[in-house]
């Protein structure tokens, strides 16, 4: 997988950096700090934010696809990304997760948590000026429509359509409701082509794919939407206090009624709201954090596998080569002479 530094240096080939002509919904003041702006065209079609975050880096690459409407791609190696204020407007936002996963903060301290493949609708009113990525990782596609400039100017082939594009606020919104629809093939069909269009054809692609985005949301029975779960903001702190101090430590082996003492939490609250944080139940999800941070000391480090084994929690080194296999798929020595026989060691 190609990460977020290595996608900057391909994007990043204009000369010299100026600063954004297009009429953007998306504008660098709203971001927390200012972004490097990098215009990959010269109408003003694409534009790349560069955004330095507190703990990594985050790529935004805006396509102005009709009037209202911004397609971009979302490149996050870090936990979290501020907006300096909030933008205003009759504007719904569409976030489908490729890969990672993202939290979303409702304005009622509600969070909603979008895992692979899901989608999630909401008006940007509602949300906290932030992006979250409890994985510190994220990568997916956001539309953006602002249904007041698309209702007065709606994209040509959709204009002797029924479609009501005000009424969507309504639809998806009311109350203000967060939908997250979880991955199913239909949504797959829409966003899964849209990772790997060849530039050549983006400009006509992305307008088809819209109007293929607008029809699919007009065909929408919200009423059979099953509602994800949500959890509150006090709750999903302390559940991150304790991932925090579980993945600090990795020798130890803390059980959940410990934690669940220590951080005065319910045990059955606390395996809930980990589950919906994280994406797994506590136990998987240590163990493969475990074995990934593994497979890093192998590529980084000259240290044996058994002191590998011992840094991860894994006193018994029989049973750490059988977890790394079950997850990596290859014996830890398999994996680190496939790295140093390869020349792969660049982390």
């Amino acid at each position: 997988m190609v990460n977020v530094k290595q996608k900057l240096a391909e994007h990043i080939t204009v000369g010299s950096y100026k600063e954004e002509t297009m009429n953007s919904i998306i504008k660098p003041n709203l971001l927390n700090g200012v972004p490097t702006v990098v215009p990959q065209d010269q109408d003003g079609y694409c534009t790349l934010y560069k955004i330095d975050c507190s703990d990594g880096l985050g790529l935004m690459t805006v396509y102005q696809v009709y009037p209202g409407v911004e397609l971009i791609y979302n490149d996050f190696e870090t936990a979290e990304c501020s907006w300096g204020n909030e933008l205003e407007g009759n504007i719904l936002e569409i976030n489908h997760c490729r890969e990672g996963r993202e939290e979303c903060r409702l304005k009622s301290g509600a969070c909603l948590y979008l895992g692979e493949g899901d989608l999630s609708i909401h008006m940007m009113d509602n949300c906290a000026p932030a992006m979250s990525f409890p994985l510190k990782h994220y990568r997916g596609i956001t539309v953006i429509l602002d249904l007041d400039k698309i209702a007065a100017d709606p994209p040509e082939a959709l204009q002797d359509t029924s479609l009501d594009i005000l009424g969507f606020r309504e639809k998806f919104c009311s109350d203000d409701r967060c939908l997250v629809m979880p991955a199913r093939d239909e949504i797959e069909h829409v966003f899964s082509e849209l990772y790997s269009v060849p530039d050549c054809l983006q400009k006509p692609y992305y307008r088809i794919k819209v109007q293929e985005l607008l029809l699919f949301l007009c065909m929408i029975d919200v009423t059979s939407e099953k509602q994800r779960e949500q959890y509150m903001s006090p709750q999903v702190e302390v559940v991150k206090q304790i991932h925090k101090r579980l993945t600090s430590d990795l020798r130890s082996r803390l059980t959940i009624e410990e934690l669940s003492k220590e951080y005065l939490i319910n045990t059955s609250t606390l395996k809930a709201t980990f589950k919906g944080v994280y994406g797994q139940p506590i136990a998987t999800y240590m163990k493969e954090y475990r074995i990934r941070q593994a497979a890093v000391l192998l590529r980084q480090t000259q240290g044996t596998i058994a002191d590998i084994a011992n840094q991860v929690g894994y006193e018994n080194q029989s049973k750490f080569a059988t977890a790394f296999r079950e997850i990596m798929k290859v014996s830890p020595k398999e994996y680190r002479g496939q790295y140093r026989i390869g020349g792969n060691i660049t982390d």
